[in-house]
């Protein structure tokens, strides 16, 4: 199965976004939120991280490339052809100095997954980000990208979308 990685939505006046940097290439194994491209625009820089784990099966746009938000950018083949991630990238530990959560998974009561929405990477200079406003509550079903909550710093507004479809289990910041 291949998983579509795109632009996200990078804030309410902004559009547009450069296509940085690749940091992975075709061929390259992917864990699941693991940085793959970083992007620029005139407000923010930003890393966009792997939706699933597999193996980069196509990039889309070549770096310098200026793409709209939403396009579509590149492919992970999740049917299990990647080379068995390092033991580090298994298990990646939870950043305590950025307000990040670990990106694991884990089995829910409910036979489904939790899977962590994590703040994203927000600049070089930006270190914390403040919720704004959830768009979602506890209990309410979700579709993968679907925007779950508006995040503001002193340097841009942006929205925290689903990295996977289900109900929000658990709201564990408040506005």
């Amino acid at each position: 199965m291949a998983e579509e990685i795109r632009i996200p939505t990078l804030g309410e006046s902004v559009t547009e976004a450069t296509i940085g940097k690749w940091l992975k290439q075709v061929g390259d194994a992917v864990t699941m939120d693991e940085p793959v491209v970083e992007l620029e625009t005139d407000k923010v820089a930003m890393e966009v991280n792997a939706p699933a784990a597999g193996v980069i099966s196509e990039l889309v746009v070549s770096e310098g490339d200026t793409v709209a938000v939403g396009a579509l950018i590149a492919m992970v083949d999740t049917d299990g052809k990647a080379a068995p991630a390092p033991k580090a990238a298994r298990a990646p530990k939870a950043e305590t100095n950025g307000g990040t959560a670990p990106a694991t998974a884990a089995a829910a009561a409910g036979g489904g997954a939790l899977v962590d929405v994590a703040v994203p990477a927000l600049g070089e200079s930006v270190t914390e980000a403040t919720i704004g406003r959830w768009l979602k509550q506890a209990g309410e079903g979700v579709a993968r990208d679907e925007p779950l909550a508006e995040l503001e710093t002193d340097k841009v507004a942006m929205e925290v979308n689903a990295p996977a479809a289900g109900v929000l289990a658990e709201l564990v910041a408040a506005e």
